[in-house]
């Protein structure tokens, strides 16, 4: 099985030494996606909602440069800087996945990259 390094300027360019996703056989999985803006690769937004769009934004077009959809998720890891965000969170979350929701989980962690509010990682099959 090869592996594909997948790579889209629609979404933000990755600030360490990862790739924004990897496709093996009919797998892409994608790196963990922050609010960041993919030209200017500011942060948007400071509230969890705005934030979490974002993210929802990038990740779908880093799935999209892979050849998948949202629909096309099977498993997703969400990762908040406060638990206290978990309700607002899933209100921007749901609004993606309207319709057989992947598996998931989420945690919070005591930080962020950029000291962000939160950040989600995906595989998919393509």
């Amino acid at each position: 099985m090869s592996k594909e390094i997948i790579a889209t300027d629609n979404a933000p360019a990755a600030i360490g030494p990862y790739s924004q996703a990897v496709k093996a056989g009919n797998l892409l999985i994608t790196s963990g996606q922050i609010a960041l803006h993919p030209q200017s690769g500011e942060i948007i937004g400071t509230d969890i909602e705005t934030q979490s769009r974002q993210v929802m934004e990038n990740l779908k077009a880093v799935l999209a440069a892979g050849g998948a959809t949202l629909e096309k998720v099977i498993k997703t890891t969400c990762f908040l800087n406060d638990m206290n965000d978990f309700a607002a969170f899933n209100q921007v979350y749901q609004s993606y996945f309207t319709d057989n929701a992947p598996a998931r989980s989420c945690v919070a962690v005591e930080r962020l990259p950029k000291d962000v509010l939160v950040e989600v990682e995906a595989m998919a099959i393509v």
